[in-house]
């Protein structure tokens, strides 16, 4: 477990050229967003269901960062200025993935099973994107600020716009 939280704080310190310290990396609501996770996952998985959704709540609360117990989260994610931020359920981020404020991994319906998106290895989601459905987000690419995903995108892809759009398409 020592492990894994020096690796997130690590990870923020490279990310963030803001931070000068790692005390300062201590008041980061990602690091508390993602730690209450860890915690209602565990719960969540052992089906302890309200548990685990009191301690989402309480850290949403606490971090405007609201993460469902039941998503997937890999190593090394970096919420940057996480207020806002929404992950659904049945959501699952790959590892190195960077996520700024406003975005939401959402679904699109109230059907069962899987609702929200997966997001790959190494990407970026610029602040405000919707990302919407059960769609995947391919390793290495970028989602640009404020875009709206509704599709699938391949691997090593910009998306942008109002429905996303990959760029090379739209030049």
């Amino acid at each position: 477990m020592f492990n894994r939280l020096k690796e997130d704080i690590d990870n923020i310190m490279h990310k963030d050229p803001a931070i000068k310290s790692v005390m300062e990396v201590i008041l980061y609501p990602s690091m508390h967003a993602l730690l209450f996770h860890k915690v209602s996952h565990k719960l969540y998985k052992a089906k302890l269901y309200f548990l685990a959704r009191l301690i989402s709540q309480i850290s949403r609360f606490l971090t405007g960062i609201e993460i469902h117990p039941g998503a997937l989260i890999g190593r090394r994610v970096f919420i940057d200025h996480g207020m806002g931020v929404v992950i659904g359920e049945t959501a699952e981020i790959g590892d190195n993935v960077t996520i700024y404020h406003g975005v939401t991994l959402g679904g699109v319906g109230t059907e069962q099973g899987k609702r929200h998106p997966s997001i790959g290895d190494n990407v970026i989601i610029g602040a405000g994107a919707k990302i919407l459905g059960p769609i995947e987000i391919g390793e290495n690419s970028k989602i640009g600020a404020n875009s709206v995903v509704l599709k699938s995108v391949p691997k090593n892809k910009t998306v942008v716009g109002i429905p996303g759009k990959i760029l090379e398409d739209i030049i």
